[in-house]
């Protein structure tokens, strides 16, 4: 019990100058993301390995390509488009903010 009550009070002696963390994106938001950065994937996957592949039953290329693809947009792609989204998010803010304050004085 001690230690909750040690992070409630450094939890509630945080200077309120500290922004906030940005909001998690909406649902939609996140699934638009995944979408731009699926569908490029996908698309140069099948423009590369379609003829090596064209032989292959269909489950098989699906196979292959949905384990380059994923990986790839997991690791890499969502979380760099996600970063740039948040960066812009943080601009819109700080824009509003700087406008609300100009129109207050």
């Amino acid at each position: 019990m001690a230690a909750q009550t040690t992070s409630e009070i450094a939890a509630q002696s945080t200077s309120p100058a500290v922004p906030a963390r940005p909001k998690v994106p909406s649902v939609h938001t996140r699934a638009l993301i995944t979408w731009l950065a699926i569908f490029p994937l996908v698309s140069l996957g099948m423009l590369l390995l379609g003829p090596l592949m064209e032989p292959w039953h269909p489950v098989l290329r699906a196979l292959l390509l949905t384990a380059l693809v994923v990986p790839a947009a997991v690791y890499v792609v969502v979380p760099k488009l996600m970063a740039g989204h948040g960066a812009l998010s943080r601009k819109a803010v700080e824009r509003s903010a700087q406008r609300a304050s100009r129109k207050s004085r």
